[in-house]
C-alpha cells in the first residue's frame, strides 16, 4: 500500500536589512525625471499595496550601512542607480546561495525523523537569477548530502514555481516510497528594482522582496507527528487573455517585471473554474460543494500574496471570511511579496497561527506568468488524518489531472 506525501518542516528566512514602505515610497517618488503622473502613481501605489516592510540582501539600503563603492543607491544624492544586470546576478549567485543552504539546514535540523543523510532529491526554486553550479549543488556539498542525490531546478517560472516543485517532489515519492525530497525556494527580487515612469515597473516596486523557504516531502511512515500537511492532489490552469499581464523577461539593467491592474480582475473572473478541476475527485469537497459554501468545506486557505488587489478579489469571489484570508494578508503586510518563495511562507504561518487540527483541509493558490494559475489541495497532518489518506494515495489526482487546462470564457 502506498502511504500519503507529507509535507513537512516548513521554515522561513528573510534577509537582514528591513524596508520600511514609506521609506522606499518617499525614496521613489524623488528621483529625478519622474512626472507628476509617475510621482502620484507611485504614492498610490506603495500605500495601497498593503505592505508595511520587505527585506532585501542590499546592505547598501540599510541606512546605517557604510557603503564606499555605491552600486544601486548613491546615498548622498538619494538617487538611485542602474547596475547592469551581470553585477545584479553576481549579488544574486552570492546571496542566493547563502541563502538556499540557511534555509535548507534548518528545515533538515528541525525534522525530529529525517537528517541530511537521508535526502535522496533536491528541488531548488528562483526566478531573480542564474548560475551554474547552481543552489541544488551548493546544498549538497554545504550541508554533506550524498554525492548521488537526484537534482532539479526550476528556474524563471516566476510567483507560482514552489506548487509546481512540491509536485515533482510528490511524484517523486509516489514513486519510490522511500524517498525524501528537499524543497527549497529563494527570490532576491529587490535586485531588479529600479526607478520608472512606466506603471508596470511602479507596481513592482511597491510589493516584490527577498526571503527564503524550505521544506522537507516524504512518504515515509515517521513516527514523529511533525506539523505539516498531507499533500492531496494539484492542479495547473491558465487564465484567459493573461499573457500580456504578468510577464518576467531580462533587460540590460536587470531582470523586467510586467504586472498589470488587469492581473486582480482576471483572477477574480477565473479563479472559480481555476479551483474546479481541484475539487473534483475528491470526497471532502465535489461532495458538499451543492450543501456547503467552499470556505466551509476548506478551511485553511494559501494564497499567494501578489498583491492587496489580488486577495481582495479572491475573498469576494469565493466568499472567504477575513481569518481565513488572515495568513496570507499577514505575510504581504511584513514580508511583501516574495515571488516563489511566499507560498510557503503562507503555509508555515497557517501552521503556526491558526492551530488547524488534523483533517482540515487546506488549498493553496499562486498566479504567475502567464497568467498561470497553480492550486495545491492539501490537509493537515496528523496521525489519524495521514492514516485516513494512506488508502487513497495512489490515485490519480496528482499524475492525471495535472495538464494544463485552458478555461472558459469569461462569466
Amino acid at each position: 500500500m502506498n502511504h500519503a506525501v507529507q509535507l513537512r518542516s516548513i521554515r522561513t528566512l528573510v534577509p537582514d536589512v528591513t524596508l520600511e514602505q514609506h521609506t522606499i515610497r518617499d525614496m521613489f517618488a524623488a528621483q529625478p525625471g519622474l512626472s507628476r503622473l509617475a510621482q502620484r502613481l507611485i504614492a498610490t501605489s506603495f500605500d495601497g499595496a498593503g505592505v508595511e516592510t520587505r527585506h532585501t540582501v542590499l546592505a547598501e539600503l540599510d541606512p546605517a550601512a557604510e557603503i564606499d563603492a555605491p552600486q544601486f543607491l548613491e546615498r548622498t544624492t538619494g538617487e538611485l542607480l542602474e547596475p547592469g544586470t551581470a553585477v545584479r546576478n553576481d549579488i544574486y549567485a552570492r546571496e542566493a546561495d547563502r541563502l538556499f543552504i540557511e534555509a535548507a539546514g534548518h528545515t533538515l535540523a528541525a525534522d525530529p525523523d529525517l537528517s541530511a543523510s537521508d535526502v535522496t532529491h533536491v528541488v531548488t526554486v528562483s526566478c531573480t537569477g542564474f548560475h551554474a553550479p547552481g543552489p541544488d549543488y551548493a546544498i549538497v556539498r554545504a550541508l554533506g548530502l550524498s554525492a548521488a542525490v537526484q537534482r532539479y531546478h526550476l528556474g524563471f517560472m516566476g510567483c507560482y514555481a514552489a506548487l509546481p516543485a512540491l509536485r515533482a517532489a510528490a511524484q517523486f515519492c509516489r514513486a519510490d516510497p522511500d524517498a525524501v525530497v528537499l524543497v527549497a525556494s529563494v527570490e532576491l527580487c529587490t535586485l531588479h528594482l529600479r526607478s520608472s515612469d512606466d506603471p508596470d515597473a511602479i507596481i513592482a516596486s511597491s510589493l516584490f522582496a527577498d526571503g527564503a523557504a524550505a521544506a522537507l516531502v516524504t512518504a515515509r511512515p515517521l513516527p514523529t507527528d511533525a506539523p505539516g500537511f498531507v499533500i492531496d492532489a494539484f492542479h495547473t490552469a491558465l487564465i484567459p487573455d493573461g499573457e500580456a499581464d504578468m510577464a518576467w523577461t531580462v533587460g540590460d539593467t536587470g531582470f523586467e517585471m510586467v504586472l498589470s491592474t488587469r492581473v486582480p480582475q482576471l483572477i477574480g473572473t477565473h479563479i472559480d473554474d481555476a479551483l474546479d478541476a481541484l475539487w473534483q475527485g475528491d470526497e471532502g469537497t465535489a461532495g458538499g460543494l451543492g450543501r456547503h459554501p467552499i470556505g466551509e468545506l476548506v478551511r485553511h486557505w494559501a494564497i499567494h500574496p501578489g498583491g492587496r488587489s489580488i486577495l481582495d478579489r479572491v475573498q469576494e469571489r469565493l466568499g472567504l471570511d477575513d481569518g481565513q484570508l488572515a495568513p496570507a494578508r499577514e505575510v504581504l503586510r511584513t514580508r511583501g511579496n516574495m515571488s516563489s518563495a511566499t507560498v510557503l511562507f503562507v503555509l508555515q504561518r497557517i501552521l503556526e497561527h491558526k492551530s488547524p487540527q488534523p483533517g482540515e483541509r487546506v488549498a493553496a493558490m499562486a498566479f504567475g506568468p502567464g497568467l498561470t494559475a497553480e492550486s495545491a489541495l492539501l490537509t493537515i497532518a496528523g496521525r489519524d488524518a495521514v492514516a485516513g489518506r494512506d488508502a487513497v494515495s495512489g490515485r490519480d489526482a496528482i499524475a492525471g489531472r495535472d495538464a494544463v487546462a485552458g478555461l472558459g470564457d469569461e462569466r
